[in-house]
C-alpha cells in the first residue's frame, strides 16, 4: 500500500530547493560504490511527483558504470538532494535522497538494502 506524502527538501547550503511527492515506506539504501560511499537513503518517485522549485543553474552532474542516472548535485555546497533516472520499465524517476528532506526522522524509515554492486 502507497503511503505518498507531500515533502520539500534541498542541499546544505539552500541554492538547491524541491518539492515531490514520496512514499517514505519504501526507501533503500544500495552499496553501489557511489551510494555507499554518499550514504544515500532514496526514495525513487515517478519524475511527475517532483518539481525543481529553485537552483538548476546551481546544479552539476555526476554519471558512471552505464551513465544511466544523472547525479546532479549543487556546486556551492556539493549536496545530491535527488537525481534523475529511468525505472527498468523505461519509466522517468527521481529519486530523492531523504536525508535532504525537511524535518524527515530517519530513525522511522526501514529501508531496503539493494544490491547495486551487481547491477
Amino acid at each position: 500500500m502507497s503511503d505518498m506524502k507531500d515533502v520539500t527538501g534541498g542541499c546544505h547550503c539552500g541554492a538547491v530547493r524541491f518539492e515531490a511527492k514520496v512514499d517514505l515506506s519504501q526507501t533503500n539504501v544500495c552499496n553501489c560504490s557511489h551510494c555507499e560511499k554518499k550514504g544515500f537513503v532514496l526514495s525513487f518517485t515517478p519524475r511527475e511527483n517532483f518539481r525543481l522549485l529553485q537552483g538548476e543553474d546551481q546544479l552539476t552532474e555526476y554519471r558512471f558504470n552505464k551513465k544511466k542516472i544523472a547525479h546532479v548535485f549543487c556546486k556551492t555546497c556539493g549536496v545530491q538532494a535527488f537525481a534523475w533516472g529511468e525505472a527498468p520499465d523505461g519509466a522517468q524517476m527521481a529519486a530523492v535522497n531523504a536525508r535532504c528532506i525537511d524535518g524527515v526522522d530517519l530513525k522511522a524509515l526501514t529501508p531496503v538494502q539493494i544490491d547495486g554492486r551487481s547491477f
